[in-house]
């Protein structure tokens, strides 16, 4: 019979990471509690996957673009009481994802638009599906200075995911002048395999044309995108702006 230390070197080399680092808790626990060896062998084995499904999920946090871990529980919905509440949680059950439906949260700068989608993002992350999260104006930039093999090996990435988030889109008035054809590119690709697209913007649709300087590329882009979308308007007091406001408040009540 193998030592724990025996044991632990042959979890190593079988790469069982999540069984090495509890099995002498369970063994302790069996042993104090007189558990039944299958009992015993089903908890270890549950300390395996819960390891691996954890490694998982920080590994498609790492790879999804995200900057923060947001949830809807921590959003303030009593500052702006008509923001879409209902909405917001509906797509945070994801059932729209498994639809391949779109949504798009449009609006008043500070509203909360950008909070919501992350935290959608991330539930999204937590339920084990692929998510490719983009800052869309600063992504158009720093696109057009890959080499060519890059950008197209950087589309299929995002293509191929299963919920895009494109945050601020048009947040800037000038976009390089490729970035239209890619918006439409990565649209249209992602509508014909029914994959989910979330789309922040505090540009009314109507305005689209304008900073595309295409009407039809624009028009294009809405048919797709806003065929099985979920349109939510925000509307209300900046977060920023009170944010900003009570921390002058407190720096003037310091000194």
């Amino acid at each position: 019979m193998m030592t724990i230390p025996e044991i632990e070197r042959c979890l190593r080399q079988l790469r069982l990471s999540g069984v090495r680092d509890t099995l002498q808790t369970r063994v302790l626990q069996a042993q104090g509690a007189n558990q039944p060896f299958l009992e015993t062998f089903s908890l270890i084995l549950q300390d395996e996957l819960d390891r691996r499904q954890s490694r998982l999920i920080e590994r498609r946090y790492q790879q999804s673009g995200l900057d923060e871990k947001l949830t809807l529980a921590e959003f303030d919905w009593a500052f702006n009481p008509k923001l879409p509440r209902q909405t917001c949680f509906q797509l945070h059950t994801l059932a729209f994802v498994a639809a391949g439906e779109n949504a798009m949260l449009v609006g008043k700068p500070g509203t909360g638009k950008s909070h919501i989608a992350k935290a959608i993002a991330y539930q999204a992350i937590l339920h084990s599906h692929k998510v490719q999260y983009l800052e869309t104006d600063d992504f158009f930039h720093r696109h057009a200075l890959n080499a060519p093999a890059q950008r197209e090996a950087r589309m299929r990435t995002i293509i191929d995911c299963d919920l895009l988030v494109l945050d601020d889109l048009f947040l800037a008035r000038a976009i390089p002048d490729e970035a239209g054809a890619w918006l439409q590119t990565l649209i249209h690709q992602r509508y014909k395999l029914r994959r989910s697209v979330i789309v922040t913007s505090n540009r009314v649709v109507q305005d689209w044309g304008t900073y595309l300087r295409d009407n039809t590329m624009s028009t294009t882009i809405l048919d797709r995108l806003m065929h099985h979308c979920h349109l939510l308007e925000f509307d209300g007091r900046s977060y920023r702006l009170k944010e900003a406001a009570e921390a002058l408040a407190r720096e003037t009540k310091s000194n």
